[in-house]
């Protein structure tokens, strides 16, 4: 018997394939009505066996329904083979998140019996769904489920490169956060990597690359994979805006939303991904409006279609490095050396993740020692015991989410109350769980591998007494700092790099000279006039994603009394 495949290969003819069963959502059948509502804006056309109607790395502008007929998804093997993952048939629709926000397709689809589809252009599709909410729910969850079904098998672009390179965690990091799906290929450990870097003419010290297809990309910037995925890139910003958002957590999504909503001419700029560190939060229970919980993944996704249905560009790897201000606009400077005028901007950089002081421990980050708990960390840690450190929500939600894949989990907290930081949801599911062990007064000393993680040594600091865990994942939640130290001589920021606004504020005139104005700051609006802050970035924010979601929102209000509209 002939393998998929083999089936695959052989232009997936001859031989019928039973159609995919849905999963929870992930491959729903359309209605009547609603395929009468697809149609109003397309038309349909007769397939043929063989016929691609998506190509894997290309980007695609067309929504297919299948009305007769059935489609089979098809990804590429490290050989060069496809194998069928998914088989649609009648009242099916093909499709993943990339096709709503313009990147290259993850996934080959060809017709494997002959039928009917429904075509209209993918433009056309997001207007219809903006205005249909039970379109609109259906289709976006199944995308929202079926990307996170490839990244969970792997498919994608393949990045080859050491675990020990910087380059390469970098690259992983990117795509990790992105949601890109895509898999790692470690140059120490994979006994077929050098095979294929053969297959493609490049020596192991040409890597980290990134491979997709028959393409070859020799140790791509981020703006470079970006470009080639069909992100949004600098390059691709507008001179001229009324508002710059500058970061893409939820603060900032939420301005972006509010002010592209409201008529401003939004730009969101985002130095890695959107969601910000709530996008690394595997659920989140007590946002307001999700009964059964959202993932951060999940609420930045809605959030960029959101704001991206209202026309905000989301701009991603720019990373900004000035802040000028002249008669009342604002000049926006990023390391690529593009910039940006904007009449206002928002600050909602968020913060970066606080490392462990344990000496070595650096050499692990990305193999063994993570600062996000998605379903790509999950991937690469298995089901072995894991160990996470931090007594906030964050930790709480990441104890939760592996303790269902990780035969036990150890949550080591520096406090001697879990209760002091974290919300009692979570402390009454982290009690609760069989497989999640708390220590309190407990502090990671040491860590030790074979190049990858293998042991932590923890410490009781009340009775000094340590002990050794035997784990291939040690996940960090112990706080963030501020991303401010580029605003530096800009703006006023407190000794913790914090961003003072309202009356903690100091006023700077336009012209950036110290002094005092005519007016007093407004709640969020820094030093600088026209220069609001928001999130956990302020000075005093509360650190929690509705907190944030609502200052986001609360600057544009602000922006429009300063515009004076």
């Amino acid at each position: 018997m002939r393998t998929m495949s083999e089936v695959a290969t052989d232009q997936c003819a001859s031989i019928p394939l039973p159609e995919t069963p849905d999963v929870c959502g992930a491959y729903p059948r359309l209605s009547d009505e609603q395929i009468a509502t697809l149609e109003a804006g397309g038309a349909r056309r007769a397939v043929e066996t063989g016929e691609s109607l998506v190509r894997e790395g290309e980007r695609s502008d067309y929504f297919f329904v299948i009305l007769s007929g059935k489609v089979a998804i098809t990804t590429t093997d490290d050989a060069g083979n496809r194998h069928v993952i998914r088989v649609h048939g009648p009242r099916r629709f093909l499709g993943e998140l990339g096709d709503l926000e313009g990147q290259a397709a993850f996934y080959t689809a060809e017709v494997v019996e002959p039928g009917e589809v429904v075509v209209l252009p993918a433009e056309r599709v997001r207007s219809l769904v903006a205005h249909d909410p039970a379109l609109s729910d259906l289709v976006l969850r199944a995308y929202l489920l079926r990307r996170s079904l490839l990244i969970q098998e792997g498919t994608g672009f393949r990045i080859i490169g050491s675990c020990f390179d910087p380059d390469t965690l970098r690259l992983r990091e990117f795509a990790a956060r992105n949601r890109l799906p895509h898999r790692w290929i470690d140059l120490e450990r994979d006994k077929h990597a050098e095979r294929l870097l053969q297959r493609f003419g490049v020596s192991p010290q040409d890597t980290p690359v990134v491979i997709w297809g028959g393409e070859v990309l020799r140790n791509p910037t981020n703006t470079e994979l970006a470009r080639r995925v069909g992100l949004t890139v600098p390059d691709t910003v507008p001179d001229e805006s009324d508002v710059v958002v500058v970061g893409a957590g939820p603060a900032g999504l939420a301005a972006a939303v509010y002010g592209s909503s409201d008529g401003l001419t939004t730009a969101v700029m985002e130095r890695i991904a959107t969601g910000g560190q709530a996008g690394t939060s595997s659920r989140i229970e007590n946002y307001l409006g999700f009964p059964g919980g959202i993932s951060g993944a999940d609420l930045a996704e809605r959030a960029v279609l959101q704001a991206g249905k209202f026309g905000a560009r989301i701009i991603i790897s720019a990373d900004a490095i000035g802040l000028e201000s002249d008669s009342g606009h604002h000049l926006l400077r990023f390391a690529d050396q593009s910039s940006v005028v904007a009449r206002a901007v928002v600050l909602a950089m968020g913060a970066r993740y606080r490392k462990l002081a344990v000496p070595g421990i650096e050499s692990y980050e990305g193999n063994g020692v993570y600062y996000a708990a998605t379903f790509q960390e999950a991937l690469m840690c298995g089901t072995g015991p894991v160990v996470i450190v931090g007594g906030g929500n964050s930790a709480g939600q990441a104890a939760i989410f592996l303790a269902a894949r990780a035969s036990r989990v150890y949550a080591l907290i520096r406090g001697d109350d879990i209760n002091k930081s974290m919300s009692r949801y979570l402390v009454d599911q982290i009690l609760k769980h069989p497989r999640v062990t708390v220590r309190t007064c407990t502090e990671v000393r040491e860590v030790h591998g074979d190049g990858a993680l293998t042991t932590v040594v923890a410490e009781d600091k009340q009775t000094g007494e340590r002990h050794t865990i035997e784990t291939r994942a040690l996940f960090v939640f112990i706080g963030a700092d501020p991303n401010t130290s580029w605003l530096a001589g800009a703006i006023e920021l407190d000794d913790h790099g914090f961003v003072p606004t309202g009356q903690a504020a100091l006023y700077s005139d336009t012209d950036g000279n110290q002094g005092p104005t005519q007016r007093q700051p407004m709640m969020l609006e820094t030093s600088r006039p026209g220069v609001f802050a928001a999130g956990d970035v302020r000075r005093g924010s509360v650190k929690r994603v509705a907190s944030a979601v609502g200052e986001g929102s609360m600057a544009i209000r602000q922006i429009h009394e300063y515009f004076g509209t």
